[in-house]
């Protein structure tokens, strides 16, 4: 299960004109918005990645207004483990899990969780909050993950999985952002 002290957001890719063409992209934009509020509320490190965004624009603009106490990290690799600066970042966390959101489901996110897997960390996916130009593509990425060893939730599933009890003192936060 998820761990708050164990956890980070990993945020890949959501940019440019490719993020306005992604299958079902209005559930995804509000699905990325609130687990990007959860993971602030359950104090959450969070690595927010880009690919080549001189050339496929910046992150959008739905959550770079929620992401103004981090800066992206470039990376021209699939893979955001392809990026030295996002291996630093990440190993300096000291956490184990992450939690992969971002787009496409089917090459970078894909690609995070099997290479993250074979560096010894946990990948979990956020299926709600990931997306692919067409739904089969998503679909294929979310199945190579847990063929890989990954696991597949959901927004929800994540934040009160990490939570684990109404007592926690988030709770109340994260029920306003997932309603």
């Amino acid at each position: 299960m998820l761990q708050t002290d164990n956890t980070v957001l990993v945020l890949v890719d959501i940019q440019g004109k490719l993020a306005e063409i992604m299958h079902d992209k209005e559930l995804l934009y509000q699905n990325l918005r609130r687990l990007v509020m959860g993971a602030r509320a359950l104090a959450l490190p969070v690595i927010w990645m880009e690919q080549l965004p001189d050339k496929m624009g910046p992150t959008i603009q739905e959550l770079r207004e929620l992401l103004t106490s981090e800066q992206s990290i470039s990376k021209k690799s699939f893979s955001c483990c392809g990026e030295p600066v996002f291996m630093n970042k990440l190993k300096a966390t000291g956490r184990k899990q992450t939690l992969i959101a971002g787009i496409e489901a089917h090459v970078c996110v894909y690609q995070t969780a099997v290479d993250l897997i074979a560096r010894g960390y946990e990948a979990w996916v956020v299926a709600d909050a990931v997306s692919s130009r067409s739904l089969s593509n998503k679909q294929t990425g979310l199945d190579r993950i847990k063929c890989a060893g990954g696991q597949v939730t959901s927004v929800e599933t994540a934040l009160f999985e990490m939570m684990r009890t109404s007592e926690h003192p988030a709770f109340r936060e994260i029920l306003k952002i997932v309603r």
